[in-house]
């Protein structure tokens, strides 16, 4: 069973590449009309959170710039920003990366125990797996947004 968890990760990371390289990034800062954001702080927020996850599944440190909190955590919002974000180059370079490090994940790594439970909201997250599921279903969700970015933009 976490075998299988471990190759959806990857096929869903492969498809978001994938689908993140065929989007022009003149339509990345473009906020559509009844989004809060854009495609590029989509991306991004996929990037920090797995970035953010990454050491209580993998216990790996942070591979991602600071300013990334700034940019793309939740809350945030591109008409805050008052620096550049990353380009589109660098936020697929940091996606090619995390595909590598789900490629290091082990069957068995998904059954252990979080130091520390994990709480995001009403949810609590006990075992690696489970917070493995949980950011599956968080980059689905944000794919999905994209997607639907992507038809109201082609209006």
């Amino acid at each position: 069973m976490s075998e299988m968890m471990i190759n959806t990760a990857k096929t869903a990371r492969q498809v978001l590449l994938q689908q993140v390289q065929a989007i022009p990034e003149e339509l990345f800062d473009i906020q559509p009309a009844g989004f809060n954001n854009t495609i590029r702080w989509n991306v991004g927020h996929m990037i920090y959170w797995m970035d953010k996850y990454s050491p209580l599944i993998f216990g790996s440190p942070s591979a991602i710039p600071d300013l990334y909190d700034t940019l793309f955590n939740s809350g945030t919002k591109p008409l805050d920003w008052t620096f550049a974000p990353p380009s589109k180059e660098e936020l697929v370079e940091m996606l090619t990366g995390q595909l590598s490090r789900l490629s290091e994940l082990k069957p068995e790594m998904l059954g252990e125990k979080l130091s520390t439970p994990f709480a995001l909201g009403p949810f609590q997250f006990n075992i690696s797996g489970e917070l493995l599921n949980f950011i599956l279903f968080h980059e689905a969700f944000h794919l999905g947004t994209i997607s639907s970015q992507l038809k109201v933009l082609s209006r």
